[in-house]
């Protein structure tokens, strides 16, 4: 597609020191109730929210405002357009944060509004997209319990994805999923992925891990303190030639403001050489980015997958602020962020933005209203967060790497 680049591929013979190394990074995964249910093997639809009782009634939503959907569909299905897209740009590395539950059993957590799961035999729909790691901290990884959180597991580790940011055990739950980079002239290194969810997120206390209990890793502030202690947690585990995500689950489910916690709490983790990306996610939209002593903070990459197609936009409240009215908040916005770091210091080369859109719970190809919705969250005047990506001829939007911050 016209504005990339070639980026070396994973191999036996080692790329030069300071090649490129492409991440595919994206939001919440949220393959469960509606998506499951038209899957090749739907669990049992019994929901437990105020006003929708059946996990179906969401697929009855999405049809009647975009047609169709001709359940059962195969495991690719959901992805669309996403997969040629992904082949296309060939990232080394392919990460999501997976907001479902994978399981049949457990209760539902109470006192919860939303719970979300999807039946393992489905498991296949997250290898279709040959998805290599899953960021598990979030607000519905539990919402079938403990029980349901270990069934998750077992399921992403038979179907070979790695996992980080919950676990059997707090050990487990703080333990950075280690993926293979392609390897330099000074040595093959590591992925380091950490995934940490935030209070203020919808994670309910009970979910943190503990020593013997299982759980996510769930900060206890995004104060100074916590940020120098998970810098001196994740400097503990590198080693050289290592790149490190910290994936964080953080901040409401609406609004396109990026509040000073969450860039302070970004900034320290650079600044402290712990994290080379951060990568936010809990919004159901997109928010701005950042790039920050040349290095790349995704506050909220939004959606991937939901099933939110039929119940429309979400009001914005300030609206009027950023330009054009009339689209609200939009959920059916999924966005593929390509991030191509230097191999031996982390800086970003370039972010490359692929927007695609929600139609039959399948991503498709982004319309002329989809692209003018992204480029007001793109204009981030007053955010305090500096340039932002530019549309491209290809319908892309791109940032390109320097000095910033």
């Amino acid at each position: 597609m016209p504005g990339t680049e070639p980026v070396a591929g994973v191999g036996d013979k080692p790329m030069p020191l300071g090649d490129p190394v492409r991440l595919l990074l994206a939001g919440d995964v949220m393959t469960g109730r509606g998506i499951d249910q038209v899957l090749a093997q739907p669990g049992d639809p019994t929901l437990y929210e105020d006003f929708v009782k059946d996990a179906r009634d969401y697929v009855r939503l999405a049809e009647a405002l975009h047609g169709p959907i001709g359940a059962p569909v195969a495991p690719a299905y959901p992805w669309g357009e996403a997969l040629a897209e992904m082949d296309r740009r060939a990232p080394h590395l392919r990460i999501v944060n997976l907001e479902t539950a994978v399981t049949r059993s457990g209760e539902p957590w109470p006192a919860k509004g939303i719970h979300y799961r999807m039946n393992p035999a489905n498991v296949g729909c997250l290898q279709a997209a040959r998805i290599d790691a899953c960021t598990l901290a979030n607000n519905h990884v539990l919402d079938w319990g403990r029980t349901g959180l270990l069934d998750t597991l077992q399921a992403l580790r038979q179907a070979g994805l790695q996992t980080a940011g919950a676990g059997s055990d707090g050990g487990a739950a703080w333990a950075p999923a280690r993926l293979p980079l392609p390897p330099t002239e000074s040595g093959r290194g590591q992925l380091l992925l950490f995934g940490l969810a935030a209070p203020g997120s919808g994670v309910p206390n009970g979910w943190a891990a503990a020593p013997r209990r299982a759980g996510i890793a769930l900060l206890p502030d995004l104060r100074p303190a916590t940020a120098r202690q998970v810098a001196e947690d994740i400097a503990r585990q590198r080693r050289a030639n290592d790149l490190v995500v910290v994936s964080l689950h953080w901040g409401p489910n609406w609004g396109l403001d990026v509040p000073r916690a969450h860039r302070d709490f970004a900034r320290q983790l650079i600044d402290a050489g712990a994290a080379d990306l951060v990568h936010g996610h809990s919004s159901h939209h997109p928010l701005p980015v950042e790039l920050y002593r040349g290095r790349l903070i995704l506050y909220g990459c939004g959606d991937l997958l939901n099933d939110y197609e039929g119940i429309g936009a979400h009001p914005d409240p300030y609206a009027e602020l950023r330009g054009p009215a009339g689209n609200g908040l939009r959920s059916d916005v999924g966005c593929l962020y390509f991030a191509t770091l230097q191999a031996g210091s982390g800086r970003l080369i370039r972010l490359d933005v692929v927007p695609l859109q929600l139609k039959r719970f399948r991503l498709a190809v982004a319309d002329a209203g989809v692209q003018d919705w992204l480029a007001r969250v793109f204009r981030a005047n007053g955010l305090g967060v500096g340039r932002q990506p530019l549309r491209q001829r290809d319908g892309s939007w791109l940032l390109r790497g320097g000095s910033g911050g």
